[in-house]
């Protein structure tokens, strides 16, 4: 009797598993379509235009229209719309009969109290709201989280958003409730290893809500999840501090990047080398450009014209013959990564585009004219 329900339960999650797979977009023939992970074409291209998936659908377009497709190619919103954007939280902006409006997943209308300009619903289930002059929060409900308070507000961070009124900056959090006091001239996003702000010509980090100076500093940049450090600048040179505010790696750098799995590309004569959380120089400035290690433990950098990839000893473990961007050929591109994520990435071989594995190998043995990074 119990055979049945784990039979049962197992299927369930592999059916889940292979639902929620990432898919790539990729163009071949100058017609659009999606790949999967191990660079098995899942939807043969054949749109005009598409976008990456998010919330499960990708905005595809054909006919001279845009709807929306499912991860098996299948129309689930017709394509009869002028423009869209991408879903999030449930909902997607679209324009029809010039008329912008939020729709649900089966493409009904959803109603706001929005008279303005619409805005995307992040994947928190917030969306701005904007009166005259001024922004407030809404949420999936339609109601209003935060009435229009502030005449700027940046996009959520890890459930934090910056705010601006007048020519000063704080932070709020996902209610609308002010976490940091609009005081401060400006403000990096919210991480929880730190946030650095501004006052006046004063650069410096809050900590426990006390804003402590950095001595000297005259620029700090955002510190990330992956550690306590991050860097600053004092005098046209780069080091990097904690979140109390210290310099633990003076500033003697021209130029550097974050750290990851414990190195932070840095940069002295246009060379590039990585440094160790003390300091110590962990690989040698042998490079003429690095960019961060990815969590595979794999880091890209370049010798002459092209990127390789090497481990975190310095060895060169997959060779420098292919080109990377940040960038995408998807109308709704955004955040595009460089180098590994999830054990992939996105490379040019020569004038065509694919994804290869940490071994260096390529994955389904195919090249695109140009493709995506996953996304689900």
């Amino acid at each position: 009797m119990k055979k049945l329900p784990l039979f049962a339960l197992a299927m369930f999650l592999c059916l889940t598993s292979i639902s929620a797979q990432e898919l790539a977009l990729v163009r071949d023939n100058d017609q659009f379509g999606y790949i999967n992970t191990q660079g098995t074409v899942v939807i043969n291209p054949q749109f005009e235009k598409a976008g990456d998936f998010s919330d499960g659908l990708a905005a595809a377009f054909k006919d001279k229209k845009w709807g929306f497709i499912d991860r098996s190619g299948k129309w689930v919103i017709e394509p009869t719309y002028d423009k869209v954007k991408e879903f999030n939280s449930g909902y997607a902006i679209v324009l029809k009969d010039d008329q912008w409006n939020y729709i649900d997943k089966t493409g009904n209308i959803f109603n706001t109290p929005v008279q303005e300009k619409l805005y995307d619903f992040d994947k928190n289930g917030i969306a701005f709201y904007r009166v005259e002059d001024n922004i407030g929060l809404m949420g999936t409900d339609g109601k209003l989280i935060l009435e229009p308070t502030y005449r700027e507000i940046k996009p959520f961070v890890n459930g934090y958003a910056r705010v601006k009124n007048g020519e000063s900056w704080g932070m709020i959090d996902k209610t609308g409730k002010v976490y940091i006091p609009v005081e401060y001239s400006e403000i990096g996003d919210y991480s929880s290893k730190g946030i650095w702000a501004a006052k006046g010509e004063s650069y410096g980090v809050i900590n426990g809500g006390t804003f402590t100076t950095v001595a000297n500093a005259d620029k700090i940049w955002d510190f990330t999840e992956d550690s306590n450090l991050t860097y600053a600048r004092n005098n046209k040179k780069i080091g990097f501090i904690n979140s109390k505010g210290d310099w633990v790696i003076e500033p003697q750098y021209d130029k550097a990047r974050a750290f990851n799995e414990g190195l932070a590309p840095v940069s002295n004569d246009k060379e590039w080398g990585y440094i160790n959380e003390k300091g110590d120089m962990a690989v040698p400035m042998n490079f003429r450009d690095a960019e961060t290690f990815s969590d595979d433990g794999l880091a890209p950098v370049k010798l002459k014209k092209l990127w390789g990839f090497i481990d975190k000893s310095g060895k060169m473990v997959i060779p420098d013959e292919y080109e990377i961007t940040a960038g995408g050929f998807s109308i709704f591109s955004k955040n595009n990564l460089k180098g590994f994520r999830n054990g992939l990435a996105r490379v040019k071989n020569k004038k065509e585009w694919g994804f290869i594995n940490t071994s260096g190998k390529p994955i389904g043995g195919k090249w695109f004219q140009n493709v995506e990074n996953f996304s689900e």
